[in-house]
């Protein structure tokens, strides 16, 4: 952090999250770096290759500005630090949270800046030197990702990857990357984007990856019914949790009423496994509760 009139120097190099600044060990000149040198070490630190580089002119345009003064604490001093005008002897404790706030401010004018022309043009670069990552599906051939929000309010989610080609979103592998908060771009980003450059649209993949066991494709059906299976013990185990008796009707009960229909000369289940009532000269279908007379 850069105090002006102090004769000790402040190294900003962000690093972390958003960027933490941390004093230089050891410095015998005063060192005042521009907003553009502040800018750079922002963008270059570990942790923060998401982000693109914020105008200068556009931050310091307050219409651009608007409403985020109720969102950031001690705004004025941390706009005034973003934009290396800050000039205020504080404690120690007081700088840090103006720090933080300054990095809170700096990420949230960026969720807004991401969708200007300038800020587009800016991430379709990254986006293309694919410095967002790349889709670890393996039938998506490693097509680049874009960083989004689940939720444009900040401190609910953190940023997730989406893929254009699969349409499904991924957790970044850093950790850094991980606890950037996604409301820094915005749930909105990546689809402007798309629409504002439609011919980066990929094909969507129509390839699936199909389970074989010993080269035999796995019948669909048998994971519907074993899925089916697991279902049911789950509402089973439930169930009784709650102290309810099982509704379920077991196979054997089943198989035991349909003998009682047969034995009993009532009649018989049809294929549907509905009951069909004997009649002389003709069969009635119990649900349909009609008679079809035979000849």
């Amino acid at each position: 952090m850069v105090l002006r009139g102090i004769t000790w120097c402040i190294a900003k190099t962000w690093t972390g999250e958003l960027g933490k600044f941390l004093r230089a060990p050891s410095c015998d000149c005063i060192c005042a770096p521009r907003y553009e040198e502040l800018r750079n070490i922002f963008i270059s630190s570990r942790g923060n290759e998401y982000f693109c580089e914020i105008d200068e002119e556009y931050l310091t345009d307050r219409f651009n500005l608007t409403g985020l003064n109720n969102e950031v604490q001690y705004y004025q001093y941390a706009l005034d630090l973003v934009t290396d005008v800050f000039d205020l002897d504080a404690d120690d404790d007081l700088r840090e949270q103006i720090e933080k706030s300054a990095r809170h401010l700096y990420g949230l004018v960026h969720a807004r800046y991401i969708v200007t022309t300038r800020g587009l043009a800016k991430m379709l670069e990254k986006y293309k030197k694919a410095d967002f990552g790349k889709c670890p599906r393996v039938i998506c051939n490693q097509h680049p990702l874009l960083p989004m929000g689940l939720s444009d309010l900040p401190g609910e989610k953190s940023v997730k990857l989406y893929c254009a080609k699969c349409e499904d979103i991924y957790n970044p592998k850093s950790s850094r990357h991980a606890a950037i908060d996604g409301a820094y771009f915005g749930s909105s980003f990546h689809s402007i984007l798309f629409q504002v450059y439609p011919a980066l649209l990929p094909e969507k993949s129509l390839r699936r990856y199909d389970p074989r066991v010993f080269g035999f494709r796995v019948h669909a059906s048998a994971a519907l019914a074993r899925w089916q299976d697991r279902k049911r013990e789950e509402l089973k185990v439930r169930l009784r949790s709650q102290k309810l008796d099982n509704p379920f009707v077991e196979d054997r009960e089943y198989e035991e009423e349909e003998d009682d229909i047969a034995d009993s000369g009532i009649g018989e289940l049809d294929g549907r496994g509905k009951a069909v009532l004997g009649a002389e000269g003709g069969r009635m279908t119990v649900d349909q509760g009609r008679m079809d007379m035979g000849a």
